[in-house]
């Protein structure tokens, strides 16, 4: 189940929020900027599928974001427990970054856990299979798959580099919470 959990950037202890009901959840993400929305296949996939399935499947979803936020390259991304890399990957993503550009995940499957430094709140988002969640461009965040991924995601991309990150320095991630399987 998809959840939302607010905490002041300086005490991780506390949540001073907690949801999971998607229209508060979208609600307090709208009020800083992200964009979260829950998506529905106009197809039956299943794991496996080929990315051209999967992308056609979300088809119209994708075409309508690609109109309004002038996306121009949209892929599939797949991780499971079993990738060779998952370690290193991970690590890739927990330190605190930003992007030049939004970033923009729809969970196809499994679930992955971003959380936003803004202002003086963290957010933490538990996305889950048929949310899509748009982290606007230079929004400080990082993103936990959890030790043992599982997920399906399309990404989508105005840059045709596709996923670069600017990393912060600052060791604030290593305090929050992290996805554990």
């Amino acid at each position: 189940m998809s959840a939302l959990k607010v905490f002041a950037d300086t005490d991780p202890s506390e949540a001073l929020l907690e949801t999971d009901a998607h229209d508060e959840i979208a609600e307090v993400l709208e009020g800083i900027g992200v964009r979260f929305e829950q998506w529905q296949a106009n197809a039956p996939i299943a794991a496996g599928d080929a990315p051209e399935k999967v992308l056609a499947a979300y088809q119209a979803d994708i075409e309508r974001l690609k109109k309004e936020e002038g996306y121009i390259t949209v892929d599939v991304v797949s991780l499971n427990a079993d990738h060779p890399d998952k370690v290193a990957l991970r690590q890739k993503f927990l330190s605190e970054h930003t992007h030049g550009e939004d970033e923009v995940r729809f969970f196809v499957a499994g679930h992955g856990l971003f959380s936003l430094h803004v202002g003086k709140r963290v957010y933490e988002v538990l996305c889950e299979a048929g949310d899509l969640i748009s982290v606007p461009a230079k929004t400080t965040h990082w993103f936990d798959m959890g030790p043992n991924p599982h997920f399906v995601a399309i990404r989508l991309f105005n840059n045709p580099e596709g996923w670069v990150a600017q990393y912060t320095g600052d060791e604030i991630a290593s305090r929050f919470s992290r996805l554990e399987n």
